[in-house]
């Protein structure tokens, strides 16, 4: 029997659904999913394996033009999908009219390997509406397959799921057959912290906040973490740590519940707070935090 395998690469605008398409195919919260835009800072690879077959999503971050360092090896990130992808998905949500970088766009109107258009949050519209964003979207691409979607309540996600499948090339695998995806289980820590800190912090925090876990000591029945949280100002470690330390305290609470489930084991964490100025924009601190690969 012939085995297929490919590399099914994501990319959008920010807050288009991207984490929750990829967490829905691989079964996993793999991605941070939350209101707020660029929550996705990485390339994130989850794999699907099957008896005949492995699909490597990739989501990536949301397309912007970039601020600073951090979000330039952010679009990094992005350009490096379209050098590896055997299928192209591009998800767009209802009500938008197009992409934020022209020259990304350009790419995915001339792509060369299959692309899937995937219209998201249809939930949220009416039929009229639908109908008029799928005419404007298949003009706008007309390389593209398009699909209606709702990845939060999973519909028309499997049809998608079976379509990519039938694009993939024969090839074997690329990882194990229990691989789930290609990031250490440090990384899992860093964004589940990080994931916290978007949801309880308003304005600049969670974008000044980096994550580093300095220990994951994993015996039988616990796993013991010692983290650090990187902010940019004195004045922000302030907020992060709360009156009386009740902010990091809620941090850690709810992040040790959603690594218990994730790993299946007893959680036990300890939260730092250290300042480390302007890392956003210090291309040794980003190299060291898995940015600028280059």
């Amino acid at each position: 029997m012939s085995h297929k395998a490919g590399f099914v690469n994501i990319i959008g605008n920010p807050n288009v659904g991207k984490s929750t398409l990829m967490n829905a195919f691989v079964g996993e919260r793999l991605s941070i999913i939350t209101s707020k835009a660029q929550t996705t800072r990485h390339r994130i690879l989850g794999i699907v394996n099957g008896e005949d077959f492995q699909v490597l999503f990739s989501d990536t971050p949301g397309i912007i033009k970039p601020a600073y360092e951090l979000q330039n090896s952010m679009m990094d990130f992005v350009k490096s999908a379209f050098e590896d992808a055997d299928v192209l998905v591009y998800m767009v949500e209802v009500g938008e009219k197009e992409l934020k970088d022209e020259a990304f766009f350009n790419k995915i109107i001339h792509s060369k390997i299959p692309v899937l258009l995937l219209l998201n949050k249809i939930d949220k519209s009416n039929q009229e509406q639908l109908e008029e964003q799928v005419n404007l979207w298949k003009e706008k691409v007309p390389n593209a397959e398009l699909f209606p979607i709702s990845a939060l309540e999973n519909f028309n996600v499997t049809e998608v799921f079976n379509r990519i499948l039938e694009l993939l090339p024969e090839s074997p695998a690329y990882y194990p057959k229990d691989a789930l995806t290609d990031k250490p289980e440090r990384f899992f820590v860093n964004e589940t912290i990080r994931e916290k800190i978007l949801l309880h912090y308003d304005k600049e925090i969670p974008y000044a906040v980096e994550i580093e876990t300095e220990e994951f000591i994993e015996d039988e029945d616990i796993i013991r973490i010692k983290s650090v949280i990187m902010v940019e100002r004195d004045t922000q470690k302030g907020i992060i740590i709360g009156h009386k330390g009740s902010a990091i305290k809620r941090v850690g609470i709810e992040a040790r519940q959603d690594l218990e489930k994730f790993f299946g084991k007893q959680i036990h964490i300890e939260m730092f707070v250290k300042v480390n100025k302007d890392w956003r924009s210090n291309a040794y601190q980003l190299r060291r935090f898995g940015y600028n690969q280059k």
